[in-house]
């Protein structure tokens, strides 16, 4: 049983697992070498707890308990008594292993480390330990106290029992639990791809402009935010990096190919929200454009975008990246889809999603629009996914 929680890296991510874990009993240490970082972890914390009382949602013994379990340190062996540790610290393959290798040397035999990478491989960072098969990765999603879902993954050098213990901690925790195999983008940042690839795509060929494109996904298929919305929300260059690493990693397979208009908004510092100019600009003075609102056009626009996510989700389970509860899960509780893409495809029907995508295929002959195997089994076979 997990008691005794450490944490590397006192940023956004960070504080917010502490957060998660100290507030389910645990006791939590969390580590960073910056002492501003620190106080500033202690702050932030302070203001959420403070919010949630004036919300309602926790009483003034409820804050004082949660940031009791909490203590914050500078030395790394401080958290020689952790059951479990999880880093969140930069996206660096070397200077993960770096800690995690230094770390190893104070913990017990028996202690759980893990990393929160969204996107380097658990196999890579585990090698650089003496018991490899005490390393795993738990991803959470930002801001980790609200987001639902976790995925863990276990890497080919986990063992049975560090994977048991890690889905139960995650569930004791009240989190969603997503297991995933130990390829590029796990689950999420695998599959959401063509929001936001085709939706680009769709931009280049001069079908729609940003603000039509996101009013039709979010009129006809129910998203919060369309694509253009969600990238200036996340940063152009947190997300042209993401798309660029999962390109690479799959041998640059030209599903996951990057876009030339993010990587020039990018290199032009037009970030999004954090620079007050992206896809829109968020200067006070600064109007929304207006979309075309054109019913048949965003239909178009909504279905070639949904069938290549389907395709996506299809192909994960297909390659036994995770299970079709779980990848549904993954999508609805870790980036608030209004569905579960392979429920959406049971609803289309196969044989829509099939036909779309031969159309694409015939239409462009590139092997971006081609379909998964498995919907095309199962249209033959007439089978659904649930």
């Amino acid at each position: 049983m997990i008691k005794t929680v450490g944490i590397i890296g006192s940023g956004t991510m960070g504080s917010g697992i502490a957060q998660v874990a100290a507030t389910a009993g645990c006791t939590v240490k969390v580590y960073d070498t910056n002492q501003a970082a620190l106080e500033k972890s202690k702050a932030s914390l302070e203001k959420i707890l403070t919010r949630l009382i004036e919300k309602g949602r926790i009483d003034a013994a409820e804050k004082s308990r949660i940031q009791e379990n909490i203590t914050h340190v500078q030395v790394l062996a401080d958290l020689a008594d952790a059951d479990l540790t999880i880093e969140a610290i930069v996206e660096n393959l070397e200077i993960k292993q770096k800690v995690f290798k230094e770390l190893e040397t104070y913990i017990s035999e028996n202690a759980i480390i893990a990393s929160n990478t969204s996107s380097l491989s658990i196999a890579s960072i585990a090698s650089a330990l003496q018991k490899p098969e005490r390393c795993i990765g738990i991803h959470f999603f930002n801001p980790a106290p609200l987001m639902k879902l976790v995925e863990v993954i276990p890497a080919v050098q986990t063992s049975n029992e560090v994977l048991e213990t890690a889905v139960q901690t995650i569930a004791d925790w009240k989190k969603v639990v997503a297991v995933a195999k130990d390829t590029p983008g796990f689950i999420v940042n695998r599959v959401a791809r063509p929001f936001y690839g085709e939706s680009l795509r769709i931009y280049e060929e001069g079908v729609a402009d940003f603000a039509t494109i996101d009013w039709s996904l979010k009129t006809i298929g129910g998203f919060r935010m369309g694509p253009f919305e969600l990238m200036d929300f996340i940063g152009n260059d947190v997300n042209y990096t993401v798309t660029e690493t999962v390109f690479k990693a799959f041998y640059y397979d030209p599903r996951y190919r990057p876009s030339f208009t993010q990587k020039r908004l990018s290199e032009a510092g037009y970030l999004g929200r954090k620079t007050g100019k992206g896809y829109y600009s968020y200067t006070e003075d600064a109007e929304k454009p207006t979309p075309t609102e054109d019913k048949v056009l965003a239909q178009q626009i909504f279905d070639r975008v949904l069938v290549m996510l389907i395709n996506e989700a299809a192909d994960a389970l297909f390659l036994n990246i995770a299970s079709a509860a779980d990848i549904d899960n993954a999508m609805t509780k870790g980036v608030n889809y209004p569905k579960g893409l392979l429920s959406w495809a049971d609803e289309k029907g196969i044989a829509w999603c099939v036909e779309k995508l031969d159309t694409l295929y015939d239409e462009y002959h590139e092997d971006r629009y081609r379909c998964s195997p498995l919907l095309r089994k199962m249209n033959k076979e007439n089978k659904t996914f649930f």
